[in-house]
């Protein structure tokens, strides 16, 4: 006897299927999403601990933020030599991505040291100093995914 509905037949989902197409919007939803969740954070610290929070810690995630950017407009072919036309030669691209690279680590060091100088050794709450921290991984998290998560297209 069969089961009841075993004649209903499901497809699976297209759109999880990861292909070269599909690549490219998991990549960028997964980037946007880390992005969101990190400043998220930073501004729930804001909001729920104003008085710990200083002004200047935002300067770490903009940092970040800056760095995301630099590093993503830079396009594989302008690293690997193999663009024709642009702005930037091959080594100009490369300092470019080395020092988008520099700003977001620097943004997570700093915010690690913001962590432990500020937050790890008084006794007051350290939840905004781990959401600081948080909030510079989960922006250089997504500048990794977004920058090597994707595939290029060589037109537009």
């Amino acid at each position: 006897m069969p089961l009841w509905g075993s004649n209903i037949n499901l497809n699976s989902c297209i759109w999880f299927e990861i292909e070269d197409n599909k690549r490219n919007a998991t990549a960028s939803i997964i980037a946007g999403l880390l992005f969101f969740v990190g400043w998220w954070l930073m501004i729930d610290a804001n909001v729920v601990h104003p008085d710990l929070v200083s002004t200047g810690y935002y300067v770490w995630g903009t940092l970040g933020t800056i760095s995301l950017i630099m590093v993503n407009l830079i396009s594989r072919s302008q690293i690997h030599g193999d663009s024709s036309g642009g702005y930037f030669d091959t080594n100009v691209a490369r300092a470019w991505l080395f020092v988008g690279f520099v700003l977001g680590f620097a943004s997570v060091i700093a915010s690690f040291g913001i962590f432990f100088a500020n937050f790890f050794p008084k006794d007051i709450s350290k939840t905004p100093g781990i959401e600081l921290f948080l909030q510079n991984i989960l922006i250089f998290l997504s500048s990794i995914i977004y920058k090597f998560g994707r595939t290029e297209e060589e037109s537009f």
